[in-house]
């Protein structure tokens, strides 16, 4: 057997695990063996590459490969190691960046080495050629819009810039502007390759990519974090046609397609169209009508009085969001939730998909703090239940629990589907504070009759519940002695 006939069934193999891993990933039961089927599978595709590349490179190149390969794990290890669930959205953003990078790199190299006095050990003649010209035009075309966008929601998901929408004049017109002017320089080049058309369209690309998702609102940007996965999936598979890498063309339309499919999801989830999402999203002037709107007087319960409720409660419905990953509660969150189970409550979490700011964020944190996934559910399955609740507990959510989204057809968030926690006989907010959420939108809960705000640090205030409960659970100590 060849090298490249090996390395073409190790390509195999390796898509196939991936598609193991996509398929582990889908469920809680089975995410870590989607991992580890992914993990396998990348080793595989890497050490076939290596070994197919050393057929024509030096040996210079096989240690610059190497120190390049060994750079690159010794990063990607370290920010793992000390990354925070918190920091979770903002690291996959960056890491999407390099992606689109990459295939913007790949790209231009292809064109250096066709086209500019390079060479590809073959020669590319006629309609071959023009479909190489196409490959270059796009590839760096994509990788440059994913490498601007990812860049951009880094830093509005790092807070390094406000999260609201950048409302540019026409913004929809320059974004039309630049996708007509995409299309006509790939023609031009396609026709009669020059390096200014490339280095046109790659200006035109990176704007387009940073406007692009700088025009979306807080609100949306668990659909960008997955629609920038979708961007960077396609930009992989566009390096792997001018790579002629059959892995990278399967391995970028396996991400680019499940990263659609995610960002239809999570679009649904919102009742939002794709399209409206990429035009600008949640936010805007209406925000700003909102945030000094009088909304009345809120009221403010303890920790003490908070446990009492939960006594009292048949049946509990926490509802989590960014800020208690932010206070890392999930912990307490958990042991709250088996203590009250213990003592005959139901106890259920109500998790919104575009709680926290990344698809599947609060899931991953509870299956952390081991909450059994049976009582976790999706808020289509919960939705109902509210009304027949005793005591609910929004633990850091703001935007996926405000009534505004259902009932106020002005709001900046009109339409997009919310877990209607306000049906509940009684409502604990958890807060830091009266603040607005993530998507800039005042939340008409926290002054609502039932609602009552317990304020401070979500882990600390779980924590002193707890210590509540357990008091109120200790035997009373019995009388040593009697007055006579």
């Amino acid at each position: 057997m060849t090298t490249a006939t090996a390395a073409e069934a190790a390509y195999v193999v390796a898509a196939l695990l991936f598609i193991l891993s996509l398929a582990g990933l889908s469920q809680h039961r089975t995410s870590r063996s989607g991992v580890v089927w992914g993990i396998a599978g990348m080793v595989i595709a890497l050490a076939a590459t290596v070994g197919l590349a050393s057929r024509s490179i030096t040996t210079t190149g096989l240690v610059l490969i190497a120190v390049a390969t060994a750079v690159g794990a010794g990063i990607g290890l370290w920010r793992a190691s000390v990354v925070e669930m918190t920091g979770m959205p903002e690291l996959i953003a960056i890491m999407h960046s390099l992606v689109g990078l990459a295939a913007a790199f790949v790209g231009w190299n292809g064109y250096l080495d066709v086209d500019a006095g390079g060479h590809t050990g073959q020669e590319i003649t006629g309609s071959l050629l023009r479909i190489h010209h196409a490959e270059v035009f796009i590839g760096v075309f994509i990788g440059a819009v994913t490498f601007t966008g990812s860049v951009v929601a880094y830093l509005k998901l790092s807070a390094r810039i406000k999260s609201r929408p950048l409302m540019l004049p026409g913004r929809h017109v320059l974004n039309l502007g630049a996708l007509a002017a995409f299309v006509a320089l790939t023609a031009a080049f396609v026709a009669r390759p020059h390096m200014g058309l490339l280095i046109a369209v790659t200006v035109v690309a990176l704007a387009l990519g940073a406007h692009l998702v700088a025009s979306i609102g807080g609100g949306d940007m668990p659909v960008v974090v997955s629609m920038l996965n979708s961007y960077s999936g396609w930009a992989a598979a566009a390096s792997g046609f001018l790579l002629a890498n059959n892995l990278l063309i399967v391995t970028g339309a396996l991400v680019g397609s499940s990263g659609a499919y995610l960002s239809y999801i999570m679009c649904k989830a919102m009742n939002r169209s794709f399209l409206s999402v990429i035009a600008g999203g949640f936010g805007g002037e209406a925000v700003v009508a909102s945030d000094g709107a009088d909304q009345g007087e809120h009221r403010e319960i303890s920790a003490e009085e908070t446990a009492e409720l939960l006594q009292d409660a048949s049946s509990v419905i926490i509802t989590p969001g960014y800020g208690m990953a932010v206070a890392q509660a999930q912990y307490p969150v958990a042991e709250l939730a088996r203590k009250l189970r213990e003592r005959g409550v139901d106890v259920r979490f109500g998790i919104h998909p575009v709680a926290g700011r990344l698809p599947g964020h609060m899931n991953v944190l509870l299956a952390e703090a081991n909450v059994p996934y049976d009582i976790v559910l999706e808020m289509d399955e919960i939705n109902d239940d509210f009304a027949a609740t005793s005591v609910v507990l929004v633990i850091g959510a703001n935007d996926t629990v405000n009534p505004s989204a259902a009932e106020d057809p002005a709001s900046p968030i009109a339409g997009m589907p919310v877990l209607h926690v306000w049906e509940a006989a009684q409502v604990v907010v958890f807060k830091r504070s009266m603040a607005t959420g993530y998507a800039g939108v005042q939340n008409p809960l926290f002054f609502r009759e039932n609602s009552q705000m317990l304020f401070g640090d979500a882990k600390q205030r779980v924590e002193d519940i707890l210590r509540s409960l357990d008091a109120s659970a200790a035997p009373v100590p019995a009388m040593v002695g009697t007055n006579r």
